[in-house]
C-alpha cells in the first residue's frame, strides 16, 4: 500500500478535495479518487472526508492507495482468427472489443487469455501478465498481431519492433480531405489534464512518426491507408486528431458526429474507431524469412464502407 501526506499549499486552498487529489496524484482519475474516499482511504487529521470538502492551506491529506491486485491470466477457451502459426510465432486477427493483456478492469477476455487456452508454449519474457506479447494494438482497434512462442522468438521481434525494422500498414476513415504522401512528425506522451488520454501536447513525450500512404476522397471522408514506424499508445488516432482530420467513431479524439449528411449517415452506427491494422511485415525470429500477412476489413467496418461508397468508386480498400 503506498501512504502519501500532501501539505496543501495556501495558494491551493479552496477547491474541493476530490479535484485537488487528481490534481497531484498523477495517474489517478478522478472517480478513483472518490473511490478511495468513500472507502475511508483519504483523511485529515485521522478524520475521513467526504468528496465535496474543500481544502485549506497548512493541513496535511493522508492518501492511502491500495497495492494492484490483478491475478494471474488463466486460459479461456475464447475464439481466436489465427492467421498464422509455427513453433516460434502465432500470427493472430484480433477482433475490435478484445484487451490485449490483463489489466485494472480486464482481468479476463483478453488476448492473453484467448493464446493461453490455444498455446502451452508461449515466451516468458513479457511477464506473467504478458505472455508472448511484443506489441500492441487499442482495444477499439482490430486487426494483425504477432506474438512470440518461446524467448528466443520473443527477443528478436522485440529487436525488430524497437529497430524499427516490422512494418505496420493500418485502414481507417476519417472526417474530411487527408492527402497520400502527408507525413506527420510529433511526439506523443500522456495528456497533462486527463490521465487517459495521449497528447502530443505533453511534457513528456517520445518522438512518433505517421504517414500517409493511400487516400481514396469521398464527400466528407477520406479512406486511407496509414504506416508507422513508432508504436506509441494511440499513435495513428493523435496524430489524425491534431492535424484535423480524426478518425471516424473515435470518440476520444475528437471522432464522434451527431450531425452528417444523409449519405454518410451510416457512419453513426459505428461503436469503435474505423481503424483496421490490415498489413503486418516482419522477419521470421529463427530462420530470417521475410513474413508479410494481410487482414481484410472485418465486418462491422466494410458494412459500413459499402453503404456509404458512391458507386463510381471500386469497393476495396485494396
Amino acid at each position: 500500500m503506498d501512504r502519501h501526506n500532501l501539505l496543501v499549499l495556501p495558494e491551493e486552498a479552496g477547491v474541493r478535495i476530490d479535484r485537488y487529489l487528481t490534481g497531484v496524484l498523477a495517474g489517478e482519475s478522478r472517480s478513483q479518487i472518490q473511490r478511495l474516499i468513500n472507502e475511508g482511504k483519504v483523511t485529515i487529521a485521522g478524520r475521513e472526508v467526504r468528496p465535496n470538502r474543500v481544502v485549506h492551506g497548512g493541513e496535511t491529506i493522508v492518501v492511502e492507495i491500495p497495492a494492484p491486485t490483478t491475478p494471474t491470466p488463466q486460459p479461456e477457451a475464447i475464439s481466436l482468427d489465427i492467421v498464422y502459426q509455427d513453433p516460434d510465432v502465432v500470427v493472430v486477427n484480433k477482433p475490435a472489443g478484445m484487451v490485449v493483456h490483463p489489466a485494472a478492469g480486464h482481468a479476463q477476455g483478453t488476448l492473453v487469455n484467448a493464446l493461453l487456452h490455444e498455446i502451452t508454449d508461449l515466451s516468458g519474457i513479457g511477464g506473467e501478465l504478458r505472455p508472448g506479447i511484443v506489441h500492441r494494438l487499442d482495444r477499439g482497434t482490430s486487426g494483425l498481431m504477432v506474438v512470440a512462442k518461446n524467448d528466443r522468438a520473443h527477443a528478436e521481434l522485440a529487436r525488430q519492433f524497437h529497430d524499427r525494422e516490422v512494418e505496420k500498414e493500418y485502414v481507417a476513415l476519417v472526417w474530411g480531405v487527408v492527402q497520400a504522401g502527408r507525413r506527420i512528425d510529433l511526439p506523443i506522451g500522456r495528456d497533462p489534464v486527463d490521465r487517459k488520454k495521449m497528447s502530443a501536447r505533453a511534457r513528456r513525450a517520445r518522438s512518433a512518426a505517421t504517414r500517409i500512404t493511400r487516400a481514396l476522397h469521398m464527400p466528407g471522408v477520406s479512406l486511407i491507408h496509414v504506416a508507422i514506424s513508432t508504436g506509441r499508445t494511440h499513435q495513428i488516432r493523435v496524430h489524425l486528431s491534431e492535424i484535423g482530420h480524426p478518425i471516424v467513431g473515435d470518440a476520444v479524439y475528437g471522432g464522434l458526429r451527431r450531425r452528417v449528411a444523409g449519405d454518410l449517415r451510416p457512419l453513426l452506427g459505428l461503436e469503435r474507431p474505423f481503424l483496421h491494422a490490415g498489413r503486418l511485415v516482419f522477419h521470421h525470429p529463427v530462420d530470417g524469412r521475410k513474413m508479410e500477412f494481410e487482414a481484410p476489413l472485418p465486418e462491422d467496418l466494410q458494412t459500413v464502407l459499402d453503404q456509404i461508397l458512391p458507386e463510381e468508386y471500386e469497393r476495396s480498400t485494396s
